[in-house]
């Protein structure tokens, strides 16, 4: 069995919110799906940031990818742990004026007008790996609608090859009638490419749609609890 990616043990870290966010035990498999319900927004924020290392905990202790975020020593080594994340939220700014493609070649070059052939014909793989339709990608992302926005998102967080996708409330604004083939679409990409999920969610039809488990955090004592994925939809996406 492979390493785990992530491992979260007695986690407590006080950002000022009526309590402090606590993890009791939570450990994620390489290549593993996994939602996480009960984190709002400010929290979600900080999880987020406690993962990838750039805070770290009050009390406990954070592995990534076998590493403790607590040994990081400086900020090179700090980059290296960061780009084999792969963050999808509302903070990445999307640069709104410029194309779809030209969004999805800023993680390879900031020489984006115009594009070299080689980096588009990168941005574009992205792109159709995404579901983007061909009609979108000369598209200001301005022009987009909530969920390809999520999607250009996802594509540009895929860029670097990451082996932990994390999802910051990714479905906040997309259309009730989009979320799940948002969510069974992620999934599937992160399966193609062996790439471990969590989730951080409000939104139980993303949560079962994205991931294999699903937890809840009890927020005052922070256990995670399960609820496995409904089964109609294990059969709905085959």
């Amino acid at each position: 069995m492979s390493d785990p990616v992530l491992e979260l043990a007695g986690v407590s870290k006080d950002y000022h919110g009526l309590r402090p966010l606590r993890i009791q035990q939570l450990t994620v498999a390489a290549g593993q799906q996994l939602a996480l319900i009960g984190l709002d927004q400010p929290m979600a924020e900080v999880f987020v940031n406690l993962l990838t290392g750039a805070t770290l905990p009050d009390l406990g202790e954070i592995r990534v990818f076998g590493q403790l975020t607590s040994a990081i020593v400086d900020s090179a080594e700090w980059l290296t742990v960061v780009d084999r994340f792969g963050i999808v939220s509302e903070r990445a700014v999307l640069l709104d004026g410029l194309s779809v493609l030209q969004n999805l070649a800023v993680p390879f070059t900031l020489d984006i007008e115009p594009l070299p052939d080689d980096i588009s014909a990168r941005a574009a793989d992205l792109a159709q790996e995404v579901g983007l339709p061909p009609s979108e990608w000369q598209n200001p992302v301005a022009a987009l609608g909530m969920a390809s926005r999520a999607r250009v998102r996802l594509a540009r967080a895929l860029a670097l090859d990451p082996s932990l996708l994390l999802l910051e409330h990714a479905t906040a604004v997309v259309g009730r009638d989009e979320v799940a083939a948002l969510g069974g679409q992620i999934r599937a990409v992160a399966g193609r490419r062996g790439a471990a999920i969590v989730a951080l969610t409000a939104d139980r039809a993303f949560a079962e749609a994205v991931a294999d488990r699903v937890l809840t955090l009890e927020a005052a004592s922070g256990r995670l609890t399960e609820r496995r994925a409904s089964r109609w939809f294990g059969r709905l996406l085959g």
